[in-house]
């Protein structure tokens, strides 16, 4: 499908409400992790017995606004070799860091893996291609140092929930098809390719958000965010669904010729009240035409990323069945 146009710009009085709105939800699950990690009881086990060394750079010559930076998690007292996991943060490319992601840092590497927690250029500061171009800087990094990390490549995961998931997805295209941009042929060449990929409750096409404003029984706020969103990752929609591969993966696995080379399993989780669930449902038949295992669960009464509310049911319940799925598909050490 075509490259759609991208949301009339808004009004000031409208602009200054989404640009409030935003600030808000930035505070407030900025706000719930912070109170997650060091007060909720349920959320207390995931920090136990895991190692983490913090703001890592990944480019030689790190920015000095710090995005370039990295986390690693490890289980306490393990010297590997380790299954390697990237993670890739959500928040609509405009908000959030490693920082506020630091459950998922914790769980995995409680589930015995390496793990780490990238940071990247977010869409306020510069849009698109600017966290892709990032996120591949640091898988390029990643492959070059994991195994003195302690980890051991031939068992690598890429994983990331929102708009984490879409450039989840992002790299997934990169290692698997020859594509024409740097940072893609950067990817393309090291030869490493991930076993399993984890897109939760991905974001996957960032230039058609007239697919979700049209719908009437979402609130103004939910549409206000999903038109910021898209209109500052993507403000210049100049292309079709081949040449936006890497804002629009999903549109590119819906349409592309089969890949060079077998895509990896994907275990892609969405609730069932999250605003773009449909997202998730498109992706799994995508992911059907190349044959690769795909598990597309939905899980009834879950909002948006409720995974990363680990204490909840639905959170446990999505955690049980992507360690199982993890299990399954994950070469044996």
């Amino acid at each position: 499908m075509p490259a759609n146009t991208p949301p009339t710009p808004p009004s000031p009085f409208d602009a200054a409400r989404q640009a409030a709105v935003g600030k808000a939800i930035e505070f407030t699950l900025s706000s719930i992790s912070e109170l997650g990690r060091h007060l909720h009881p349920g959320a207390q086990p995931w920090r136990k017995g895991v190692e983490v060394a913090r703001d890592v750079p990944y480019r030689e010559e790190p920015r000095p606004d710090g995005v370039d930076l990295l986390d690693v998690y490890r289980p306490e007292g393990v010297t590997g070799p380790l299954p390697v996991l990237v993670y890739i943060h959500g928040g609509g490319f405009r908000i959030l860091s490693k920082d506020s992601h630091w459950m998922f840092g914790c769980g995995y590497a409680q589930r015995g893996f390496l793990v780490f927690n990238v940071n990247y250029t977010l869409s306020t500061t510069a849009p698109y291609p600017a966290a892709v171009e990032d996120v591949s800087a640091a898988f390029q990094w990643i492959v070059a140092n994991a195994e003195a990390w302690g980890g051991n490549l031939s068992r690598l995961v890429i994983g990331g929930e929102s708009a984490g998931a879409n450039l989840a997805l992002g790299l997934m295209i990169a290692c698997c098809w020859s594509r024409p941009e740097p940072w893609a042929r950067a990817v393309h060449s090291l030869g490493v390719r991930p076993d399993v990929v984890l897109p939760a409750c991905g974001f996957n096409q960032v230039s058609d958000p007239a697919r979700y404003l049209a719908k009437p029984d979402l609130p103004t706020w939910i549409r206000d965010r999903i038109a910021q969103i898209c209109r500052s990752y993507l403000p210049d929609d100049a292309g079709d669904w081949e040449s936006l591969a890497f804002a629009d993966p999903l549109c590119w696995l819906e349409q592309a010729e089969p890949p060079e080379h077998p895509l990896p399993a994907v275990f892609a989780p969405c609730g069932a009240d999250d605003p773009v669930v449909d997202d998730t449902r498109r992706l799994g038949d995508a992911l059907q035409r190349f044959g690769s295992a795909v598990s597309a669960p939905i899980y009834p009464g879950a909002h948006h990323a409720f995974h990363a509310f680990v204490w909840r049911e639905q959170a446990v319940a999505c955690w049980k069945d992507m360690t199982a799925f993890l299990q399954e598909h994950l070469p044996t050490a």
